[in-house]
């Protein structure tokens, strides 16, 4: 309060530009007697925000100032005692030897002074494990139904984060959690419920009671309140997943009672919690719309803002739902609060008509210069959502998006614009030529070089099936001459392409690749010189297997295959068959963008990627060839039972590896020589049972079967027995070690697996569907043709996801979502069938008094044809 202003800062941080070796140098004045408590304090502070910055301290530099910092326990300073239990805490997990100050707190957190007790706890369970917690152990039993809320939340946090590390001690504080649980202070109560979820949590019938308990009572925090909501629907989804459902479900009852509670905060948990079950009906949805749609028009712009956030997400699986809301959803448009003003636009572009897309447009351009990169993206998201929906609207919204292109953002921003782009191309053959318009001139002041190379790529693959494939080559060619390296090599393929697919135009090609064999960059000189290679010998097999179809491999798996080859004798030429290919792997939509700027992205992998590391562990695996694809997993046991099986089938070009993943659930027994036996229809020949040795109790071990396929295609669809085989031994529940070596063979009987033709077929999906529908009209290919009445759809879409689902196949050209209203559709998809069988499939659709499909399916091979028709009548 009296800082002269020879000492107030001139501007900016206070503590900016500290130096960390002269702050330390600083920590020698802890030594000093009598303590100046305010220049402690203050240096105090300076090592907290080096901390807090990312400043990294040594191990011994941690411990010099955490020994310096113990002398400051002499003072009775209540503000720079406090910023010791601070200093303590942030390096416990750095400085050596912490535990000589275990006393000094304990004094603090049992003493008489209320500003000490609850830091000083806190401080004391960050430096405390799991061999010391027993010596405090009664303390913070005591702490826990203290008087004080302050010292009783503190505990209790305390506790939840101990309970990490030393989980069997603080179970037996659960009477002390449960009389926190009555407190009348909310946050005590608050806390007390979450000591005591996370103590019970493994106990499925145990929270179950506790649920049951507190939602007849009227908690009286509403923070408990919410958590106890999230517990119940946790709860609500484990028996929707295991199949116990009941229609009048007593904690769905007390969830929409919550809905009338006096608490904003509740009432809005409620809701969320409602609209984001998945066993709610249209009525129940209803109820909780309302309740949003009613902090719409609240004064408070945070209920304004988690209203309509939460309508966003509601309008992409629910439009109908929503559709009520669109009055208050229009008034949120010219909300001051941008963010809000964000949020309903793009609620409406989910929820309106056609006809009011292009004026939501002309409002969304009126600020959307104004609001940040994360709000930008959940309007492209909105409009990608749109395109889905209105596909004849894609002029405008491809006229929107281009303008967005041309305004400044990040990497991501852009990269979400461009992502939307390409769908609608992909998707769209009337938004072609405009798209691929829009996205050349992007390119030629594209400052990201990954864009360019994604925009590159999706110029060779869709320019030369367009109207006029010359006009883009000079676009690309620009990239040759102005661009780095990396965008150079991406060109070339590019232009090659256009060589591979027009001949008319591989003369310019050829004289084009010819100058980029002079480039300085080694990868564009090689990547020229190879295209021109075989473009030269004007061959299209070559061109169509080396440039146009050209199959990826897995990267991640070439890598770990190469490491492995050189690590070997060497005396075999490495063989790029036994790598599989790599499939697309769609990313995922995340209307959480908002929040989770700061998460870093997790990269995406292939199920087939995921699996292979493990099953080349199995001896002569690498005979089966490549895997073609890795199916989902399938119980083969409830859930509940002492032993719980699921089989993934791995499926090779002649051969299918069952991955069988065991359980044991029960702790006095010790599973032996575990294997599953099963019962082969004819044709099938068993190649090799890989048995688990050891199962012991509560761990997940893998047992294999290899079985080769028949050589008759339509015999692959089949029905298999299966059942489990192993020694038991009892043992000890504690050590796990058996009590003798004698045991007994047993066995248990498993749920049959099915193969099926979607196990059989990869997705791959077509760039230019229409096109390689086209190119299959020849003497290679094969077409088998028939007519199905399906009597167990009653809808157009539901016929679409039950043909995708049953076959296995990649949807193209958007065909996979039926226009409201339509009679009739045709479903486009395409996959690869095992032994790189290309698959391509053409549904038409019809609704009378059913729904009539007319199939045409065309391959490489007669038999699959045939397999694909039988297998859907």
């Amino acid at each position: 309060m009296g800082r002269t202003k020879r000492q107030r800062p001139a501007g900016g941080i206070p503590l900016q530009n500290l130096e960390k070796t002269a702050v330390l140098q600083e920590t020698r004045m802890f030594n000093e007697t009598p303590v100046n408590a305010r220049k402690c304090t203050h240096i105090l502070t300076k090592i907290l925000y080096l901390i807090n910055q990312g400043e990294v301290l040594g191990t011994r530099e941690a411990t010099e100032c955490f020994f310096a910092m113990t002398k400051l326990f002499q003072s009775k300073d209540v503000v720079m005692r406090r910023m010791v239990y601070l200093g303590i805490k942030e390096l416990s997990s750095i400085a050596d030897d912490v535990i000589i100050v275990t006393s000094s707190l304990t004094k603090d957190m049992t003493g008489k002074e209320d500003l000490y007790r609850a830091p000083a706890i806190r401080a004391l369970c960050s430096i405390t494990d799991s061999t010391m917690l027993q010596a405090v152990e009664r303390y913070m039993k005591q702490c826990i139904v203290d008087r004080n809320p302050s010292v009783s939340s503190a505990a209790l946090v305390s506790s939840l984060h101990l309970a990490s590390t030393a989980g069997d001690v603080v179970k037996r504080w659960a009477n002390e959690a449960q009389e926190a649980l009555n407190s009348d202070n909310i946050m005590v109560q608050y806390h007390g419920l979450g000591l005591l979820y996370h103590i019970r949590k493994a106990d499925r019938l145990a929270v179950t009671k506790l649920v049951n308990k507190l939602t007849r009572q009227n908690l009286r925090s509403p923070y408990a309140t919410c958590f106890l909501i999230r517990i119940a629907c946790k709860i609500m989804e484990d028996e929707a997943a295991s199949g116990n459902t009941t229609e009048e479900s007593p904690l769905f009852h007390f969830v929409e009672c919550c809905l009338r509670n006096k608490s904003e905060m509740v009432v809005y948990e409620a809701a969320h919690a409602v609209v984001n079950l998945k066993r709610t009906n249209p009525r129940e949805l209803s109820t909780a719309v309302s309740i949003l749609q009613l902090f719409c028009g609240s004064s408070k712009a945070t209920l304004r803002f988690a209203a309509v956030r939460t309508m966003n997400k509601v309008a992409t699986l629910h439009p109908p739902a929503v559709n009520v809301c669109n009055l208050d959803l229009e008034n949120l448009i010219s909300d001051s609060n941008r963010s809000v003003a964000t949020l309903a636009i793009t609620t409406l572009l989910k929820t309106g008509a056609e006809s009011s897309v292009e004026r939501l447009m002309k409002q969304i351009a009126t600020f959307v210069a104004e609001i940040s990169d994360e709000f930008k993206l959940v309007v492209v998201q909105a409009i990608r959502a749109l395109c889905t929906k209105f596909p004849r609207k894609h002029a405008v919204t491809m006229n929107f998006l281009s303008g967005m292109l041309r305004e400044e953002g990040g990497l991501e921003y852009k990269t979400a614009i461009v992502d939307t782009i390409i769908l609608i191309i992909e998707e769209n053959p009337d938004a072609k030529e405009s798209g691929l318009a829009h996205l050349c001139e992007f390119i030629e002041d594209c400052e990201h070089t990954s864009l360019g190379v994604r925009i590159l790529h999706l110029l060779g693959k869709e320019g030369p099936y367009s109207k006029c494939p010359s006009r883009y080559i000079r676009f690309i060619y620009n990239r040759v001459i102005l661009e780095n390296a990396t965008v150079r090599a991406a060109a070339v393929a590019a232009i090659a392409q256009f060589g591979a697919i027009c001949p008319d135009l591989l003369p310019n090609v050829l004289v084009l690749l010819n100058r980029c064999q002079m480039d300085c960059d080694d990868e564009v000189r090689d990547r020229a010189t190879y295209y021109h290679s075989i473009l030269t010998r004007t061959n299209a097999d070559l061109n169509k297997r080396f440039i146009s179809d050209r199959e990826i491999v897995s990267l991640p798996l070439l890598e770990k295959s190469l490491n492995d080859h050189l690590k070997g004798p060497l005396t075999e030429r490495f063989d790029l068959a036994v790598v599989p290919k790599s499939q697309v792997v769609q990313p995922e939509v995340n209307d959480e963008v908002i929040m989770n700027k700061a998460a870093p992205k997790i990269v995406r992998v292939n199920r087939e990627e995921v699996n292979t590391e493990k099953l080349l562990a199995i001896p002569g695996i690498h005979q089966a060839g490549t895997l073609h694809k890795s199916c989902a997993p399938v119980q083969l046991t409830e859930s509940e039972t002492e032993y719980t099986v699921s089989c993934i089938k791995h499926c090779f070009a002649q051969h299918v590896v069952f991955q069988f993943d065991c359980v044991n659930t029960l702790s006095d027994q010790l599973l032996e020589n575990v294997r599953v036996d099963l019962e082969l229809p004819e044709g099938f020949v068993s190649r090799a049972v890989i048995p688990c040795a050891k199962l012991p109790y509560g761990e997940k071990e893998s047992t294999y079967v290899i079985v080769q396929f028949p050589e008759d295609v339509p015999s692959s669809i089949a029905t298999l027995g299966a059942t489990l085989r192993f020694m038991v031994k009892d043992c000890d529940p504690t050590t796990g070690q058996p009590d003798s070596d004698e045991g007994y063979n047993d066995e248990y009987i498993l749920e049959d697996i099915e193969i099926t033709v979607a196990d059989q077929i990869q997705k791959s999906k077509k760039q230019n569907f229409l096109a390689a529908w086209e190119s299959a009209d020849t003497e290679e290919w094969v077409e088998a043709e028939d007519t199905f009445e399906l009597s167990s759809v009653s809808s157009l879409q539901e016929a679409v996801n039950t043909i995708l689902k049953f076959l296995g196949l990649a949807p193209a050209n958007l065909s996979e979502n039926v226009p409201d209203g339509a009679h009739t559709h045709t479903l486009l998809c395409s996959g690869t069938f095992r032994g790189n069988v290309e698959v391509l499939v053409r549904s038409k659709l019809a609704v009378s008094d059913g729904v009539t499909m007319q199939l045409t399916v065309r391959s490489t091979d007669m038999e699959v044809a045939e397999l694909i028709t039988s297998a859907v009548g």
